[in-house]
């Protein structure tokens, strides 16, 4: 630390009792100057000679004989009128950090001026400030803060934008001229902590380009802000390192923080600092993280802070939602809400996840019109498409434990990234059958519902094999499933796929006939969730598809086929058959010109070839009335 010693003589001021102070001399004292309820028993003349202000109040009271004078609102109080006082008698006096600045504020205050005597005390603080102070890089952010309990005086005198100049002007230099200490404990390097064989007292490592970030975390959030914009309008700093500050200071701030959240405090303050961090983020996307936005989206959510702030955050988010994880999303919902968690506003984010395509495709729209280019419409990659699909699906499995969860609210956030190609629906799958597990009292419709957002196509074996035995999916979803896994098991061993049955292919279409009437029963029956017994018929018939698609795939028969394809079709009517009261009326529709279709519904599905499926004109005019 800096410091200056001004005055040669020794220091002679006493104390008798708690608020008397007098110089111990052979000269009797001639004037009492009251400090607060401070008493000083002094000399006039080294005082006037030196003093301004002290001149206009003497002389005052020699007009009224009182012999004393009274000071109340001197920058410092007694303490720092002693240092003046001790200045004008040339006693040692000793300025450092810490109290030069309340020096020089009340030596405005009393007047020491170069007019009333040269080298006066004014001076020599304001040269000790300039050649040592502000070249300091510890005290000029001491001295800072103690500007800012001698507001507004430390303003006037310009001694708070001169503090904040001289720290912004170093936090910017180039990091090979750094050369004077600082504190870096966040990520200490080895040689700091002791255990670097090598160390031999001496920095042997670059300077990182956030070295100032920490010690500027000893700031109030007024001052910081003010530094922190001094620094970005230099225009010197990249956002990571801006970012970087920003993440420390609210670490520093805000108790437990880093678990994403705020305990306890000043929640006025804590509101403030909130709202001032987000001011001061930087413009360019990534300068911070995306898991560092949604901490001070939770907190500004935990201190109310206003719609400006939040929505500000939500943006920001929504701009690099695919850097985020599942754990980040999951924001507590205020006490009054029934819901464990704000699914609102993680849907608020991803609307601007995807405004970000909507408003590229209007710029491209209106360059077209203007250069009549045309571009593709759209900013957003494929890749963080499919990561934010992938994050929304985690989410809602996670939000599906909430037994308070309306179905509305799961269905709108999934249908958000519903348009999204993702090769696997497992993790919606996942998703879908936690929020039924977590509320089985849900209706046929609403079942039937969440399962639509699901393509059984895209499930893997795994998943298959799951529902395919999972008791609370609608029996319609169990054999659309079963039905692609011996198409997929069809087409691994290399024989040919059978063709969808137009009964099925309604199935998977969620299409209707037009005799709704006649088979509402059949509608009912899809929709049921599959007891028991169904499902261990399904999963065995399942297990028997994998079985075969892994033995003789690659043998022909007679006509042509596969035996695979063959075993696999002959399986699958064995099921039909054992459901034909529900899968009759579902093949076997009456036809579009009034002919009653007398085809076993498992001779629409078995039919493997596509010659033969054409030639039967039955089969041909038979609509779903599923």
């Amino acid at each position: 630390m800096k410091f200056m010693k001004l005055g040669s003589k020794p220091d002679s001021f006493q104390t008798d009792g708690n608020n008397v102070r007098f110089v111990a001399t052979d000269l009797a004292t001639d004037i009492i100057v009251n400090v607060g309820d401070s008493k000083f028993y002094l000399h006039k003349f080294p005082l006037l000679s030196k003093s301004a202000r002290l001149q206009k109040l003497v002389a005052n009271t020699n007009e009224s004989n009182t012999g004393e004078i009274y000071i109340s609102d001197i920058p410092g109080g007694p303490a720092a009128f002693e240092i003046c006082a001790k200045f004008c008698y040339g006693m040692t006096v000793t300025l450092n950090a810490y109290n030069v600045v309340v020096s020089r504020c009340a030596a405005e205050y009393l007047g020491m001026h170069e007019s009333i005597e040269k080298g006066n005390l004014i001076y020599k603080i304001d040269v000790f400030l300039s050649s040592s102070i502000f070249r300091s890089w510890k005290d000029s952010i001491i001295v800072l803060q103690t500007t800012k309990s001698l507001l507004p005086i430390s303003e006037e005198l310009k001694l708070v934008s001169q503090c904040i100049d001289s720290i912004a002007t170093k936090a910017c230099v180039d990091v090979s001229q750094v050369d004077w200490s600082y504190t870096y404990n966040r990520k200490k390097i080895p040689e700091e902590n002791g255990n670097d064989p090598n160390w031999n007292g001496v920095r042997n490592r670059p300077v990182p380009k956030d070295w100032w970030v920490e010690e500027l975390c000893e700031l109030e959030i007024d001052l910081y802000k003010r530094v922190l914009t001094n620094i970005k309008t230099k225009a010197v700093l990249s956002a990571e390192v801006i970012g970087e500050a920003l993440k420390a200071y609210a670490y520093r701030r805000f108790p437990g923080f880093s678990k994403g959240m705020i305990q306890g405090g000043d929640m006025a303050k804590h509101r403030s600092t909130v709202d001032t961090i987000v001011w001061l983020l930087p413009e360019e996307k990534g300068g911070v993280s995306c898991s560092f936005l949604l901490k001070m989206l939770k907190a500004a959510i935990f201190v109310d802070s206003g719609d400006v702030t939040k929505g500000e955050l939500v943006r920001r988010i929504g701009q690099q939602l695919e850097e985020a994880s599942v754990n980040d999303l999951l924001i507590r919902a205020a006490e009054r809400e029934p819901t464990i968690y704000d699914v609102t506003v993680v849907q608020k984010i991803v609307e601007e996840f995807l405004r970000q395509d909507q408003s590229a495709e209007i710029e491209s729209l209106e360059e077209r019109h203007e250069l009549q280019e045309v571009r593709s419409p759209g900013i957003l990659s494929d890749a963080s498409k499919l990561m934010v699909a992938k994050l929304v699906d985690g989410y809602l499995a996670e939000i599906s434990k909430d037994p308070h969860l309306p179905l509305l609210k799961f269905v709108d956030l999934a249908e958000m990234v519903r348009g999204f190609s993702q090769p696997s629906h497992d993790g919606l799958y996942r998703a879908i059958d936690m929020y039924l597990k977590e509320h089985p009292g849900i209706s046929k419709s609403e079942r039937k519902r969440i399962c639509k957002l699901m393509d059984c196509k895209k499930l893997s074996v795994d998943a298959c094999m799951h529902a395919v035995q999972n008791e609370r999916l609608p029996l319609r979803v169990v054999v659309q499933v079963l039905f692609f896994e011996q198409v997929r098991a069809a087409a691994s061993s290399g024989s040919s796929t059978p063709d969808l049955p137009k009964g099925m292919k309604d199935l998977n279409n969620g299409s209707h006939g037009s005799s709704r009437s006649a088979t509402t029963n059949t509608e009912e029956d899809w929709d049921a969730v599959a007891s028991a017994e169904e499902l261990k018929a399904l999963k065995g018939e399942l297990a028997s598809l994998r079985l075969s698609s892994g033995v003789g795939g690659g043998e022909k028969n007679g006509d042509g086929k596969g035996s695979v394809d063959k075993a696999a079709v002959s399986k699958m009517r064995g099921l039909l058959k054992s459901k034909r009261k529900v899968f009759a009326k579902l093949w076997s529709s009456k036809g579009v010109q009034g002919e009653n279709s007398g085809s076993d519904s498992s001779e629409s599905l078995g039919s493997a070839n596509p010659e033969e499926a054409k030639s039967t004109p039955s089969r041909n005019r038979r609509h779903s009335v599923s």
